[in-house]
């Protein structure tokens, strides 16, 4: 099991979806409980991973490889290969998580075409893993695509009035991103050929050539799939098909598509465009233009959501400006930045897929989000508000909760590499504070003044059972986060130093190197063609190295992501 655990922990849902296919689609409630069942195993399956892989933490590369290179259609050089690191572990198992939540939080929700709806469910559940686990980028596309049809279901299907424009909208916006992606794939597939002779889309092999493209190639390969990933999460202005999607989805559908969804396009950004483009992402007028891109977002974002009438376009919104913080510290490029925007990733699944929950349940009781037909709920639902209240002081960041944690590790590293981006991206935090207080204030505060809240029901054992683990993790996070950060100190110092090498406080046993080869010069900002080189020459980065300590000869210094290392390193500059 152990050699395999990524395999089972990939299609268990699959496998719930296969047998919901022969179940009558009359019988609901056996649909439910085995839709149910299937989520929570899928859940399951992935605790082990946790002791597992903190076995394995310091471990550079990518842990638990099954299947090998060219192993699944050698013809054109695809492989089934999976493999993770402590960011797709993160994510993966924030997956997992939410996955069985949203399944359990859609019990009365739907009532038309049930069975269709859990298949559908299971099926982008499984979609969603397959590309954090991919080491093989025709594989990655595979699931990447694969995710699209189910998603465009649950929102055409069970959305909204306007749900067919929402799903047409959201598919077309991705699958022109997806195009220009895979152009892009296909050019490192050949350049790898012309390099080595072999064709293969194995990850860790294009991560050795990839660097070596240089000029104006690699500008505009750069940006097709920085295109395809902005796309998904989104950065401004490539958000409008955001708001239209979490309106008219269906709760579980805005709960998958805010908590995870949104995670695979700066999943990719950190995973392919900064490892395979080093030097294009260190060109100063290149990382300034992706530093504006997401200020903008953050402070656009959270005025927007300021405007809103309706309760779950706001939230919509507010994902817009949280997801520009996590794009802001992953162009930051430091240790610090890298490790907030992937914590505050997580952080906004957990927050954010909570306040999708908090809206559905009062859609639920009264079929509308208008915030104007609400007013003292608090009254009526007490353990409803007080729960509502920890997560909207989560997703505002209050000081022991999660979303602080994020937040400020992110403006840390942004701080130490320009003054003035940070206090760009600080107005962010206290207009987030303004409209989800306010939000609050409407919706919870004061008399009932509708009779039609007089009577509201509060939150039944199924829909507590939705919410108590978020909470916890929300406090866990926010009051020890070292277990997070020890996750992500490998696989983060070594990305700083495969885009960075001469990065202060990064010495060479995090350095990406192979025993006995000497080591690549630092990758410089593009101001001409960059020759290349003969494919011996080549040196895999960061995420392709499995064991740093044949190069070791003393041992490393500790994780610059800390925040005394942090200190050092903006004395040194």
């Amino acid at each position: 099991m152990y050699n395999h655990i990524l395999s089972i922990v990939l299609f268990t849902p699959l496998v719930g979806a296969i047998v919901l296919l022969l179940v009558p689609k009359d019988n609901k409630n056996a649909i439910r409980w085995i839709a149910n069942i299937f989520a929570f195993l899928g859940f399951a399956v992935s605790l082990p991973l946790v002791p597992w892989f903190w076995a394995l933490k310091e471990r550079a590369g990518f842990q638990f490889i099954e299947g090998a290179p060219n192993n699944w259609i050698p013809n054109i050089g695809a492989g089934y290969v999976l493999g993770i690191d402590g960011i797709s572990f993160l994510l993966i198992m924030l997956t997992t998580l939410l996955g069985a939540i949203s399944i359990l939080s859609s019990w009365n929700a739907i009532q038309e075409r049930v069975k269709e709806y859990y298949v559908w469910f299971l099926v982008l559940q499984t979609g969603m893993l397959g590309v954090f686990m991919s080491n093989d980028m025709f594989l990655f596309f595979v699931f990447w695509e694969a995710m699209l049809v189910p998603m465009y279901l649950l929102i055409g299907i069970w959305g909204g009035p306007r749900k067919l424009y929402a799903a047409i909208k959201f598919f077309l916006y991705t699958l022109f991103g997806s195009v220009l992606m895979l152009l892009a794939i296909l050019f490192l597939y050949f350049h790898h050929h012309t390099l080595t002779g072999v064709y293969t889309f194995f990850l860790p092999d294009l991560y050795a050539t990839a660097p070596k493209i240089g000029g104006t190639a690699a500008i505009w390969l750069f940006f097709a799939f920085f295109l395809g990933f902005a796309i998904k999460v989104p950065m401004f202005p490539f958000h409008t098909w955001l708001p239209d999607a979490h309106v008219e989805a269906p709760t579980a559908g805005s709960v998958i598509l805010a908590g995870v969804l949104l995670k695979m396009g700066t999943y990719g950004l950190i995973r392919f465009s900064l490892p395979f483009f080093p030097a294009v992402a260190m060109t100063p007028w290149v990382r300034q233009f992706m530093i504006v891109l997401s200020l903008i977002g953050i402070i656009y974002g959270a005025l927007v959501s300021l405007m809103q009438k309706d309760m779950k376009k706001l939230v919509a919104y507010s994902s817009v400006s949280h997801l520009g913080f996590c794009t802001l510290g992953i162009f930051a490029l430091s240790p610090l930045g890298l490790s907030g925007s992937v914590l505050q990733q997580i952080n906004h699944g957990i927050s954010t897929g909570a306040l999708f929950l908090i809206v559905g349940i009062l859609y639920e009781r009264r079929h509308t989000r208008e915030i104007a037909e609400y007013g003292g709920i608090s009254n009526v639902m007490p353990i409803y508000a007080t729960i509502t209240l920890i997560m909207f002081m989560s997703s505002m960041g209050l000081p022991l909760l999660n979303g602080f944690v994020g937040e400020f590790t992110i403006l840390q590293g942004t701080f130490m590499e320009n003054k003035v981006w940070a206090a760009w991206a600080v107005p962010g935090v206290i207009l987030a504070a303004a409209y989800l207080l306010w939000l609050y204030q409407r919706v919870f505060f004061g008399p009932v003044n509708n009779p039609k809240n007089e009577k509201l029901l509060d939150l039944s054992g199924r829909e507590l059972a939705t919410f108590v683990p978020l909470v916890i993790i929300a406090f866990w996070i926010g009051l020890y986060p070292k277990p997070f950060f020890q996750i992500l100190s490998t696989p983060v110092n070594n990305l700083v130093a495969t885009v960075r090498p001469d990065y202060p406080g990064l010495n060479n046993a995090h350095k990406p190197v192979l025993a006995k080869e000497p080591q690549t010069p630092a990758p410089t900002p593009l101001t001409e063609p960059v020759q290349a080189k003969p494919a011996a020459q080549t040196f895999r980065p960061a995420a392709s190295v499995t064991d740093l300590n044949s190069s070791r000869t003393s041992r490393p210094a500790a994780p610059v992501n800390t925040a005394s290392a942090s200190f050092t390193t903006a004395a040194a500059k």
